[in-house]
């Protein structure tokens, strides 16, 4: 499989996984009365992915039985090492929409900008593959936008009363050291400008040139769209973090980038 190929099985949407059941919801949106599903626009759920063989099924099927009836998954593969390509490939084609492989190591920026392309659906989300965050919430993050009061929303780790695993404290040092830097750029005042979970409406996402490969992603989007004056709402999520022996990849490295990135995008590059 090579860059820009993509699978997707006949059976991607012939038959529904047997979680789909009525249960507790997290939002406010309108549900179906059939499975108790988020009755609303289509969402596309952009899922990269790179060395994730241990949760690549598993973030699947918990996206698949995300409560939103009108759903696409897109999954790019990052050219991974590990066997993830394979178990995509052979095991998990009639799950998804698309599969898009990388035929070479680009990173996360690059592999949601080749994920935004092919989305189809009203709204798009972006969903890593780590089981660091909860595809049931999904509804938490849809609300601002169904309820017509937002173009983008970002899921915080920092707000609301959502279960949080304890992990590093400098990590959290630092996320709120680049959202603080961040949002004296941008003049809007976010809690968690890092976090995985942002939401848009798809001709937002879709107008935006994605310049960053890597992790630069977060303070770039953040900086196009404050500048395009959109309508950003933030909602607090759950977050599940996970150890570098679980197979955490952003390092120290990431950090200096996201430091750049955010003065490069909202100080030197204007588009």
């Amino acid at each position: 499989m090579v860059f820009g190929d993509s699978v997707a099985g006949p059976a991607c949407r012939a038959r529904e996984p047997d979680c789909l059941k009525t249960k507790p919801f997290k939002g406010n949106v309108g549900k179906t009365e059939k499975c108790g599903q988020f009755l609303a626009m289509k969402l596309s759920v952009v899922i990269p992915c790179y060395n994730e063989k241990d949760t690549i099924a598993k973030i699947i099927e918990a996206v698949r039985c995300a409560p939103v009836a009108d759903k696409e998954i897109i999954v790019v593969d990052d050219c991974s090492t590990d066997g993830t390509r394979e178990i995509l490939c052979t095991g998990l084609a009639d799950k998804v929409d698309k599969i898009i492989c990388h035929e070479r190591n680009l990173g996360k920026g690059a592999a949601l900008r080749t994920g935004f392309k092919e989305a189809s659906g009203d709204l798009v989300v972006v969903q890593d593959a780590d089981l660091e965050y909860d595809p049931e919430e999904y509804g938490l993050l849809m609300d601002p936008i169904l309820k017509g009061k937002a173009d983008v929303v970002f899921g915080s780790r920092f707000m609301g009363s959502q279960a949080h695993r304890v992990v590093y404290f400098w990590h959290y040092v630092g996320n709120k050291i680049l959202t603080l830097f961040s949002n004296m750029l941008t003049n809007i005042n976010l809690t968690d400008m890092e976090t995985c979970y942002k939401m848009f409406r798809r001709e937002v996402i879709q107008s935006i040139a994605i310049e960053e490969d890597r992790f630069g992603f977060e303070p770039e989007i953040t900086a196009k769209v404050a500048r395009r004056g959109l309508r950003i709402y933030e909602v607090g999520i759950s977050y599940y973090g996970r150890t570098y022996a679980e197979g955490k990849k952003i390092n120290w490295k990431d950090g200096l980038r996201a430091i750049w990135a955010i003065l490069k995008y909202n100080l030197w590059t204007r588009s």
